[in-house]
């Protein structure tokens, strides 16, 4: 089963049903962040050298776009989905 997918349906199903009522639904795919669960506790992974921001995620960067769209800035935003990934998704910078 692939989670992602039933999630994205999720949402879009839920943005539809909920926006008359002013619920907004939306999603954050984070990449890689800094965490001892992306580094076991140890130094930073190589890989990340590799993305095209050149350098892994932090969490304040997560939590800067989780900020957004729980604020009235994102208003007329629902069944949305922003990845904030450094351009993981789009593959790796060339050498």
């Amino acid at each position: 089963m692939n989670r992602t997918l039933n999630g994205r349906h999720l949402k879009k199903v839920t943005s539809l049903g909920c926006g008359s009522l002013g619920i907004r639904v939306n999603m954050v795919h984070p990449g890689g962040i800094e965490t001892d669960m992306a580094t076991g506790g140890k130094a930073v992974p190589a890989f990340y050298d590799s993305v095209p921001l050149g350098r892994i995620g932090q969490p304040i960067e997560i939590a800067k776009a989780v900020a957004f769209l729980a604020s009235d800035d994102s208003s007329y935003c629902t069944g949305t989905e922003i990845v904030v990934d450094g351009g993981m998704t789009l593959g790796v910078a060339d050498e």
